[in-house]
C-alpha cells in the first residue's frame, strides 16, 4: 500500500479562488507549507483538468483510488474546433444540452470551390456534435469531483522525480498566492502540447501544428445558415498542409486554419478563409481570438515510471482531420483504469511495467493502426491543390 501524503485540501469550489498569474507573486512573500506523511491507499494526481484530465480522474476515483485533479484556469475557454464524433455522447454520457449544434451537413470546398456534402452518408438519427470545450470540459470535471476526486486550481511549477522506487512524487504548485506541495504515487499528465509533466520525465519532443481560431458573432440571417452545417476548406491559400474550417456554436461560428510547416504565416493563411467566406459571415463580429498547438504525432516516449501521458501531451490527434477530444477522453479513461486495476483498486503500489502493460500496449493495440493510416491520408491528399481536388472528388464518392 502507498504511504505517502501532505497537506490536507479542501473542496475547491468552497475553499479555493480563481489563481492569480504568476507575475504577480512576490518570491519573498510566499509561504512554503512543508509535507507530511500519513499512511493511506494509493494517491494519484492528474495535471489538467480538460477531456482527458477529467476523464481519467473520474475513472481512478471510481475505482478508489485517492484523486487530485490540478487545473490553473477552469474557468477558461479552451481553443478548439469543438466537433465530437456521435459514439462520445453515449459511450461518455454526454447530456445532449452541451451541444451547441447537432450538424448533419458537412461540406468540403476545394481549392476550385467544388462543394461536396459528405454529410450525406449520415444516417437519418445521426449527426456530428459541435460543443464549446469550456462548457464540456466543466462537465466532466464536475462529473470526477462527484466521483471523488478533488479539484484543485493552480498554477504546477515543478514535479520532484522519486529518490527510489516507491518513493512519491512531489508536486509543487502555486494556488491563492501560496505554494505549497504534494506527495503522489502516480501521475497522470493531462496538460496538453506543452506538457510540463512531459518536461519532467524527459518524454522527448514532437511536431506541433498551430491552430489559429476566431469566434465571430453573426447576424441572425447569417447565423440561420450555418444552423446545422459545418465547413472545411482546403487549398494552399488558407493551408500549405491542413484545411480551414467553419464550426457553428450556440450563437457565434468559429473560423480558423491550421499548419505545421508553415507556422509564421498563420495569420495570411487566416486572412484567407475569411476571404473564402466573407459573404457568408458579412457583418459579423470577431468576439474572441484563440490559437493553440495540435501535435503531429505521438511523443517518443508516453510512459516513465510511474507517470503516463494521455490526450494532446501523448500526442494523440489524429493526422486528416485534426480530432482530438475523443481521443483524449477516450485515452483518459483508459490510463485511469488501467491504474485501477494494476493497483488493485489502489491496494497496491504500481510501476512502469504495470503501465505499459495495462495501458500503453492496450492503447497501441487498439489505434495505432487508425493513426497511421490516417497519417499516410493527409501525407497524400493535403500535399497539392491537385490532390486536394482529388479529396474533394473522393468525398463525393458514397
Amino acid at each position: 500500500m502507498a504511504a505517502y501524503s501532505i497537506i490536507p485540501v479542501h473542496h475547491p469550489l468552497k475553499t479555493l479562488t480563481q489563481p492569480l498569474k504568476s507575475k504577480t507573486f512576490k518570491p519573498q512573500t510566499i509561504k512554503c507549507k512543508p509535507a507530511t506523511i500519513i499512511t493511506s491507499k494509493l494517491r494519484a494526481a492528474v495535471i489538467g483538468g480538460g477531456p482527458a484530465g477529467s476523464s481519467a480522474a473520474e475513472a481512478l476515483a471510481a475505482g478508489g483510488i485517492e484523486t487530485y485533479i490540478f487545473e490553473r484556469s477552469p474557468e477558461a475557454a479552451k481553443p478548439c474546433g469543438g466537433a465530437i464524433p456521435l459514439c462520445m455522447l453515449d459511450e461518455f454520457s454526454i447530456p445532449s444540452d452541451l451541444i451547441d449544434r447537432k450538424v448533419t451537413q458537412m461540406k468540403i470546398i476545394s481549392p476550385s470551390n467544388l462543394t461536396v456534402d459528405f454529410g450525406k452518408t449520415l444516417k437519418p438519427h445521426e449527426f456530428i456534435s459541435m460543443v464549446r470545450r469550456e462548457v464540456l470540459d466543466s462537465f466532466l470535471r464536475l462529473r470526477a469531483e462527484d466521483r471523488g476526486a478533488t479539484l484543485i486550481k493552480a498554477l504546477v511549477t515543478n514535479i520532484e522525480l522519486p529518490i527510489s522506487e516507491k518513493a512519491p512524487y512531489i508536486i509543487h504548485y502555486i494556488s491563492n498566492n501560496t505554494q505549497s506541495s504534494l506527495a503522489v504515487d502516480v501521475i497522470i499528465g493531462a496538460d496538453g502540447a506543452n506538457s510540463k509533466v512531459a518536461k519532467s520525465i524527459k518524454a522527448g519532443h514532437y511536431t506541433c501544428a498551430i491552430a489559429f481560431q476566431e469566434r465571430i458573432k453573426l447576424p441572425e440571417g447569417k447565423m440561420k445558415y450555418y444552423e446545422n452545417l459545418a465547413e472545411m476548406y482546403v487549398g494552399n491559400d488558407v493551408s500549405p498542409d491542413f484545411y480551414a474550417w467553419v464550426f457553428p456554436k450556440c450563437d457565434h461560428v468559429a473560423v480558423g486554419t491550421g499548419t505545421v510547416c508553415s507556422r509564421q504565416n498563420i495569420k495570411q493563411f487566416q486572412d484567407a478563409i475569411r476571404n473564402r467566406v466573407k459573404h457568408k459571415i458579412h457583418g459579423g463580429k470577431i468576439i474572441k481570438v484563440e490559437a493553440h498547438p495540435i501535435p503531429e504525432h505521438p511523443r517518443p516516449t508516453r510512459v516513465r515510471g510511474r507517470v503516463a501521458l494521455v490526450g494532446d501531451a501523448a500526442g494523440y490527434v489524429t493526422k486528416c482531420s485534426g480530432e482530438g477530444i475523443y481521443f483524449a477522453a477516450k485515452s483518459g479513461r483508459m490510463c485511469g483504469e488501467a491504474i485501477v486495476r494494476a493497483s488493485e483498486n489502489g491496494e497496491k503500489m504500481i510501476g512502469e511495467a504495470d503501465l505499459r502493460r495495462e495501458y500503453l500496449r492496450k492503447w497501441d493495440n487498439d489505434y495505432f493502426s487508425t493513426f497511421k493510416f490516417l497519417d499516410i491520408l493527409q501525407r497524400i491528399f493535403y500535399g497539392s491543390n491537385a490532390a486536394r481536388e482529388a479529396l474533394v472528388e473522393l468525398c463525393g464518392d458514397e
